[in-house]
């Protein structure tokens, strides 16, 4: 099987219960880590910009206090 378009990986995303699209995004996210993009230059500024409004938007939430105990917390109860 070969690499899928971009509109064929919407299609197959849209297509997907609630809880896969959710899984599917998680996955994604590792991805995302695993394999960071190399940026150019400083893309710090870049990225803070782009994030908006949505820049701290969790920092009042005490659950999030310790981030990596809280997605250990997520990975073990969402991914048995």
């Amino acid at each position: 099987m070969g690499a899928a378009s971009t509109p064929e990986i919407a299609e197959l995303y849209r297509r997907l219960p609630p809880e896969a699209k959710k899984e599917a995004a998680d996955f994604l996210s590792f991805l995302g880590l695993r394999y960071p993009r190399a940026r150019a230059g400083s893309s710090k500024g870049l990225r803070a910009r782009r994030c908006g409004k949505f820049l701290g938007m969790w920092r009042d939430r005490a659950d999030m206090a310790d981030s990596t105990a809280w997605v250990r917390h997520m990975r073990k109860s969402h991914w048995r």
